[in-house]
Parts: structure tokens; sequence; C-alpha cells
């Protein structure tokens, strides 16, 4: 399951068809319960985690590189200047860099179990300094104040009084879970699907 045995042309092509998948992926994305309106999940980290599986873990970065930037030329700044999709990109693909390149040394199912987990962990983990010192400040300068925020939480659990407080106990578990479900999803469907990335049907 060598990444030299795929060609630079059909590694470029299936990239840009894994890219445009989860372009269509990261569109359909939905609310989840106990979680403020503006906060939604989608699962186009597992299309990324399948290309580093599959191609390596450049190739994984590859297609979120290219999912973010078709949504922000789509989207447009706006008053955020993107901000989140840059912090889509920056945490999805260092999920999908670290697991493929685990994946990478060790290409067997408990090498996907391990990078898959530990990937989990990096990209819940960054997530919170990040969305405390960098994605929520600006979105607090654009959309009314850190205390609109907050409130958005407040009304979920009144006794939440802080940004952290509130990234701790709502932000942290729903991005671990995020990451629990892409990794098991990804799982589940990378062995059928490998075949097929890589030509070998």
């Amino acid at each position: 399951m060598s990444n030299v045995k795929v060609s630079n042309t059909r590694r470029l092509v299936v990239i840009a068809m894994l890219s445009a998948i989860a372009i269509v992926v990261y569109y359909l994305d939905f609310n989840v319960p106990l979680m403020p309106a503006f906060i939604k999940l989608d699962l186009s980290n597992v299309i990324s985690l399948i290309a580093a599986f599959a191609l390596g873990p450049v190739s994984g970065v590859s297609v979120c590189l290219i999912k973010n930037l078709v949504h922000l030329l789509i989207k447009g700044l706006s008053t955020t200047y993107g901000i989140g999709d840059i912090f889509d990109f920056v945490t999805s693909a260092v999920f999908a860099l670290v697991a493929g390149y685990i994946y990478l040394k060790m290409k067997n199912k408990k090498g996907a179990l391990i990078g898959c987990a530990v990937g989990t962990v990096v990209f819940s983990a960054i997530s919170l300094p990040l969305n405390l010192f960098i994605v929520y400040p600006i979105y607090a300068a654009a959309f009314g104040g850190m205390d609109a925020i907050v409130g958005m939480y407040k009304e979920i659990m009144p006794s939440v009084d802080s940004l952290f407080g509130a990234l701790a106990i709502f932000n942290l578990p729903f991005t671990i879970i995020k990451g629990i479900l892409c990794s098991v999803v990804t799982i589940i469907i990378y062995k059928p699907l490998s075949p097929v990335i890589k030509g070998r049907n």
C-alpha cells in the first residue's frame, strides 16, 4: 500500500475529486442539540482523513486547503475576514496531518486507530486556544461584543459566565465528539474505498 505506486497525475485527479466531495460535505452541516445555533457539525474531515490515509498526509492537508479556499471564495470574506474557514483549515489540516503521518508509519488497522485517536486529541487541543485568543475575539468585534456571544451560551446554561468556561463546557466536548465521529466513519469506509482510490479495481 505504498504511496509511490500512485502516479502523480492520478494523485492530482484523486485529490481534486476528494476535494470536490469535501466541499459538498462541508455544506451539509447541521445544528446539534445543546449548542448555540451558530455552531454546526459537518463531516468533511472524513474526506481529508481518507485522502491522508490513501495518498499521504500532505494530500489530506491539500484536500482541507482546497475545501476551505473554495468555500471562502463562494462565501466571501464578509466582516470576519474568513476567520471561520481559516480556523477550520488549521484544525482540519492538523487532524489529517497527524493521523495521516502515523498511518504512513504504521499501515494497518492499529495504525489507523492510533492515528485517528492522536489526531482527535491534537485536533481538539488546538481548537481551545485558537477559539479563545483568536477566533472568538474576532467574532466579538464583528458581532456585538463578547457579552453577546457568551450570552448565547448562557441561554443554554445560565451558570456560564466567561468565554473560557463556555469553550471548555461546550466547544471542547463538541470538538472531541466531532473528531471521534469522523474517525469512526473514516475507519469504517476507508478499507472498501481504498482500492478504488488507488486504482486497484
